[in-house]
């Protein structure tokens, strides 16, 4: 089975391409329709083999980041549940939440815990929900393979490039650092609708959400792939996975947060030592479709330790069992809210934000 990536195919579920992350623990597994960001579609995935009786529909959707995620569980799960379809879009985190608030969907997939106006829209539409933190991620910067000069950055060098004060001035790269030469300067990255955008934008310019404009965005990841592997004044940055996927193409870029240069990998995502771009993902559940049988099962399936090695598989890192137990309890009792306040999540241990609620 290989991990689909949703941005690859049209809302008619044509097929223009794969992104091939594969799933070593799987096989067969049908071909998911899927729909580009912000599209009314979604995905599903048809499972044909056995599986338990159980029926009903489970409507996910929000970040692209997450969703390697959701559709590899989707997959899995629905083969052992054959009467259950799970369809996976892709609004963004922003957009995904959007539709969450307003009863359309009963999990929304997020790069970043929900924001105070969201917090806010939830409580106009009636929504209650559960957060779920499910995996760590680890923001990947990265530069074409000419570039033999940006090895290392720091989050103020990132900042002078990204800030909104370097619209329209900051346009070459000895306009960082001095030692770098006189080269065009180009930038990748995410929407604005993109919890990626948010998290990055708070951990390097220090405001969510707000950064230059004269940038190439795209909700599509594998957009900000092409760029940057064809310009090799390029820099951009998306979810370790989608580095993972493409490091032939790519050079990583090393982030010095204070203690040395560190690149993102499994263990200093885990550790936080890659830091600050190190950050918990999530799914929040509507505690109404909790007592769906299908909703909850599948919820629990995703956080379930037996299917770690899923995550894994598609480029991100599993959280800890001390973790896993927390939030499963969380998922059980039905806890309502977010233990982020509405805030960022920069700068925070997932576990020490957990605990504060035992």
């Amino acid at each position: 089975m290989t991990f689909k990536n949703p941005l690859k195919y049209t809302s008619l579920g044509l097929f223009a391409g794969v992104l091939a992350i594969a799933l070593a623990a799987c096989s067969g597994g049908d071909n998911a329709a899927t729909a580009p960001e912000g599209s009314e579609s979604g995905s599903e995935t048809a499972a044909t083999d056995g599986g338990s009786t159980a029926e009903g529909e489970v409507k996910v959707d929000g970040s692209s980041t997450v969703f390697p995620i959701s559709e590899a569980m989707a997959e899995e799960f629905m083969k052992e549940n054959s009467g259950i379809k799970v369809t996976v879009g892709v609004s963004g985190t922003g957009g995904g939440f959007k539709k969450f608030c307003a009863g359309e969907t009963d999990i929304s997939n997020a790069s970043r815990p929900i924001k105070q106006e969201e917090i806010e829209l939830c409580e106009k539409g009636g929504i209650e929900y559960v957060e779920v933190p499910v995996s760590f991620d680890g923001l990947s910067v990265v530069v074409n393979p000419a570039n033999d000069f940006a090895s290392c950055m720091t989050p103020d060098d990132l900042k002078k490039m990204w800030e909104p004060a370097a619209e329209g001035q900051i346009e070459n790269w000895n306009q960082i650092k001095a030692d770098f030469p006189d080269k065009p300067l180009a930038l990748y990255g995410p929407g604005t609708d993109s919890g990626t955008y948010d998290y990055f934008t708070a951990a390097t310019v220090g405001e969510e959400g707000e950064s230059r404009g004269d940038y190439t965005a795209s909700e599509d990841d594998n957009v900000i792939v092409q760029g940057v592997a064809g310009d090799e004044g390029g820099l951009g940055f998306f979810g370790y996975a989608y580095y993972e996927e493409n490091k032939d193409k790519l050079k990583l870029v090393e982030i010095d947060g204070g203690d040395g240069c560190v690149a993102p990998s499994a263990e200093t995502i885990a550790d936080g030592t890659y830091k600050p771009l190190s950050r918990p993902e999530f799914i929040y559940v509507k505690k109404e479709s909790l007592s769906k049988p299908e909703v909850k099962a599948f919820a629990e399936y995703i956080i379930d330790p037996a299917n770690a090695g899923l995550i894994s598989e598609v480029g991100y890192v599993p959280l800890s069992s001390e973790i896993v137990t927390v939030v499963q309890k969380r998922l059980e009792e039905g806890k309502t809210g977010t233990v982020f306040g509405g805030e960022s999540a920069v700068g925070l241990k997932l576990a020490d934000v957990l605990s504060k609620e035992q």
